[in-house]
């Protein structure tokens, strides 16, 4: 199973990015991961929420073939624990799942055609974090459930 996670815009932090990169590097010892980014929407403060949206959806679904699954991180998906992901992961590979996708929307979430999609939504708090933030909490819970899965001592229960 490759594992992508696609998101809108580079990340603009340099401690954010040397965090993702570490857990990046380290993932890649697990399963193939690629961190996909589509570059941000020129001209966006000329455009409306829902404009910006459909612009955003339209590159998102470019990135989707028609085998992928397509997981959304959304505020109103599904939140699990460590070990619950970890198992959620092991589901989608015992199920011979080829290319899974989680994606980060732009600033005001995803397009109807991109939530029509979808084959799922993940949350990850009931808190909100800047899309830069997501992009390494999320890469190194995909570690953390490899390890989990692994039985290795990085999550200690």
């Amino acid at each position: 199973m490759k594992i992508t996670l696609l998101v809108i815009g580079k990340t603009d932090q340099k401690y954010l990015q040397e965090g993702i990169d570490i857990y990046t590097k380290r993932l890649k010892r697990y399963i193939s991961f690629e961190l996909k980014v589509i570059p941000d929407i020129k001209n966006s403060k000329n455009l409306s929420e829902g404009e910006q949206k459909q612009k955003e959806g339209k590159l998102i679904l470019e990135q989707v073939q028609n085998g992928d699954d397509l997981i959304l991180l959304d505020e109103r998906g599904k939140e699990f624990t460590s070990p619950d992901f970890a198992q959620y992961l092991q589901k989608k590979m015992l199920a011979s799942t080829r290319h899974l996708i989680f994606v980060v929307g732009g600033p005001y979430g995803f397009s109807d055609e991109v939530y029509a999609r979808s084959n799922g939504k993940v949350g990850l708090s009931k808190m909100t974090f800047s899309h830069q933030m997501i992009r390494l909490f999320f890469i190194e819970q995909i570690y953390r459930g490899m390890t989990i899965l692994k039985g290795e001592p990085y999550h200690h229960m």
